[in-house]
């Protein structure tokens, strides 16, 4: 059997595929696997299955509800979530518009939003792979303490030396590298675990999560390096290239890539896949197992490159600082309108998902309005996120 998906139009899992690589379309893989199950009516009835002249039944009362919300999860779509982001937009721009519309407030809401980007974009994977990795935060802060050690020790500083270094692009690049390569190891354990030793995702990835921020305590000492290289610091923390700033061209670069990756290529076309149908896919000859580690390296790897970020933009690691990132890029990512079940979702989405948080604590602060208010407004909305997925999933069942 072939290592890849069939491409066969009667082929359940490349159905699945399918369907799931348009997160827009609200069709859903339910809907695939009720016309194949269920065949083609070959020209003796209607749509909806009725006998050709019978007149439709109306709904009865318990009917009429289950209607409604059909509907409104059809209206609303994966759409409602921009809709949102716009009206908050549109809502601080009238209020405070010297304040919020200032080209120095935009790049810094630009800027807050670069490093949660790159770990989202990771999360969005695993997620449509119906996976969880609760890791992200800790490992990212692994990753920066073994960078930033790496390129102190190249330096020559001290361990206690604070401020920034003289460290050469080269000491840089080799830092930068050890943390993709801490973070990729770290989603391989993530993987491995999950895919081979078929340990839930959740215990395995908070289970991680403890070990990395563990560790890196521990080689740290508990404090933080603050020794950074100044070329690091001045450039990528706090450098731009055409008046864009350098974070948020990194987010933005990983963004395309991850989304050329996720919705234009085969390993894509089997993440959305195995999220859909993890067994189907498996009969389809291709090697879950493989897909599931790959999944985790690419959001191990992107929160070591948010590790790099968080130093350059900080001067410092940051130990502290990223207990919640887990919590935050699923929220993100299932603001951005991706799946909890799997098989849906988008990267495009996930990047509406990131700015709603990070705007709401902005046009609050500058309204003056507590910013503890965000944590309720965001878990409001989250609720209502989940919500509306449930209400598109039991749409797409009933086909």
């Amino acid at each position: 059997m072939k290592n890849t998906l069939s491409a066969s139009d009667s082929d359940p899992a490349h159905l699945a595929g399918a369907a799931a690589r348009k997160p827009d379309d609200n069709h859903g893989t339910a809907r695939f696997a009720n016309a194949i199950s269920q065949g083609s009516d070959g020209g003796h009835g209607t749509a909806d299955n009725r006998p050709h002249g019978e007149q439709p039944r109306p709904p009865t009362d318990g009917q009429a509800p289950n209607r409604l919300r059909e509907t409104l999860a059809k209206l609303l779509g994966g759409g409602w979530i921009c809709l949102l982001l716009i009206v908050l937009i549109a809502l601080f721009w009238l209020l405070r518009p010297a304040q919020f519309g200032s080209a120095y407030n935009l790049s810094q809401i630009a800027i807050n939003a670069a490093i949660l980007l790159v770990l989202s974009v990771g999360q969005t994977f695993v997620i449509i792979a119906a996976g969880i990795d609760l890791s992200v935060g800790a490992v990212l802060v692994f990753s920066s303490v073994i960078s930033a050690q790496t390129m102190l020790y190249l330096t020559g500083d001290a361990g206690s030396t604070f401020g920034t270094t003289d460290a050469g692009w080269g000491i840089i690049a080799l830092g930068t590298l050890v943390s993709l390569l801490a973070g990729t190891l770290w989603g391989a354990l993530n993987g491995f675990l999950i895919a081979v030793a078929r340990i839930p995702a959740l215990i395995v990835t908070l289970g991680t999560f403890g070990m990395a921020l563990g560790l890196a305590q521990i080689i740290s000492g508990g404090v933080d390096v603050r020794a950074i290289p100044e070329r690091l610091v001045d450039i990528i923390g706090s450098g731009d290239i055409a008046g864009i700033p350098m974070l948020v061209a990194i987010a933005a670069l990983v963004t395309i890539v991850a989304a050329a990756v996720l919705h234009l290529t085969r390993f894509g076309l089997h993440v959305f896949a195995t999220g859909s149908n993890m067994e189907a896919v498996r009969r389809a000859g291709v090697n879950v197992r493989r897909r599931l580690i790959g999944i985790y390296m690419i959001s191990g790897a992107l929160a070591g490159m948010a590790a790099v970020m968080s130093n350059a933009r900080f001067s410092t690691t940051t130990i502290g600082g990223h207990a919640m990132d887990n919590l935050s890029t699923i929220s993100a990512v299932v603001l951005g309108g991706t799946s909890l079940f799997g098989g849906i979702g988008s990267v495009a989405g996930t990047v509406i998902g990131v700015f709603i948080p990070i705007i709401l604590l902005n046009g609050f602060v500058i309204l003056g309005i507590p910013p503890f208010w965000q944590t309720v407004a965001m878990g409001a909305v989250l609720i209502l996120a989940v919500w509306i997925d449930q209400l598109k999933r039991r749409a797409r069942e009933r086909g």
